[in-house]
């Protein structure tokens, strides 16, 4: 069943927004964010709030942090005072941005925080207590640094090599 295009963007935008939780952002960021991937023309704060049916502070507040994301830039129009907004379109792009932010935003505390954990003193409670709770960390620093060292092969990886190599695997 075929649907109408503003219907298709409206579904698009909504599902978008539910998956913003899943990637460490508001659905309402995820929903601007989605608004300004599906627009053909770059978009005002009016323009998102209108559409969005937000306020004009949670437009701005989530147009900045979008920027901050580098998932949007701002755009300038010829005889216009507003600010207008664009969102990066090239998906490999966007995956690589929001991988590069959950890895600053949440990995990197994680690992400075093992790293001043595993500097216990060894007489400061049962050498058996010491010594599980050392290995447990351990255990957690290999892993986190596993997930840190995909996250970075991710976002230096190219495009066009991943895809050709995704290919070359599926041919056969």
């Amino acid at each position: 069943m075929l649907m109408e295009l503003s219907k298709a963007k409206e579904k698009f935008i909504e599902s978008w927004g539910a998956l913003g939780s899943s990637w460490g952002i508001s659905k309402t960021m995820a929903q601007v964010h989605a608004l300004l991937l599906v627009s053909n023309e770059p978009q005002s704060a009016e323009d998102v709030m209108k559409q969005l049916g937000i306020s004009r502070g949670n437009a701005n507040l989530n147009l900045r942090s979008l920027i901050d994301w580098e998932l949007v830039e701002r755009e300038s129009k010829i005889g216009e005072r507003k600010e207008f907004f664009v969102a990066e379109k090239d998906i490999w792009n966007v995956a690589t941005k929001i991988a590069h932010e959950r890895r600053k935003r949440e990995l990197a505390p994680v690992l400075r925080v093992l790293e001043q954990v595993k500097d216990v003193d060894p007489e400061s409670g049962d050498a058996a207590e010491v010594s599980q709770f050392l290995e447990t960390v351990d255990n957690i620093e290999s892993f986190s640094k596993k997930i840190d060292s995909a996250f970075e092969r991710m976002t230096k990886a190219d495009k066009h090599w991943f895809t050709g190599t995704l290919l070359k695997i599926v041919k056969k």
